[in-house]
């Protein structure tokens, strides 16, 4: 009887440990990370001007407005030459360029002028050769800030 007394306390005391282990508390959580409260939002840095071509108008004569009244592109030897770059946008500064060739490639002229404007705007080039223009075939290549806007072809007849 010995044996199962002792098998018994034995029982006992492995149910008490097991009910003590059940019984203990597990150590609590760590505390969760709180969002972030919203912050003000940051604004974005203003849009970069942007300045566009949006026509080329060639011919011989111009307004006030610098715009070209009598469009064309064929022209005598003694006209003086018109291109007028239409812009939309604003900037502070902005370089528009004309380039002017003959039919071989080589540069007739070629003049810059630094525009800052604030929406729609007119810049007008001209060339001019009292002596006379030889005949042939010429074009006018327009640039803002350095990069190709447009061309326009037109033609010298003697």
């Amino acid at each position: 009887m010995h044996s199962l007394r002792q098998t018994c306390f034995f029982f006992g005391l492995c149910l008490a440990l097991i009910f003590a282990a059940c019984g203990k508390s597990e150590p609590p959580p760590p505390p969760q990370a709180t969002a972030p409260s919203p912050s003000t939002p940051v604004p974005s840095p203003p849009a970069a001007p942007v300045v566009t071509v949006t026509a080329l108008e060639l011919g011989k004569q111009i307004g006030a407005d610098k715009r070209v009244t009598q469009p064309g592109t064929s022209f005598a030897p003694i006209d003086t030459i018109y291109v007028t770059v239409l812009t939309t946008g604003s900037a502070p500064s902005a370089t528009l360029t004309a380039k002017w060739t003959y039919q071989d490639g080589q540069i007739v002229n070629e003049s810059s002028q630094t525009i800052a404007p604030t929406g729609p705007a007119a810049t007008e080039f001209h060339i001019a050769k009292p002596d006379g223009w030889p005949a042939g075939t010429y074009k006018v290549e327009v640039s803002l800030n350095g990069r190709s806007t447009g061309t326009k072809e037109f033609e010298v007849k003697g």
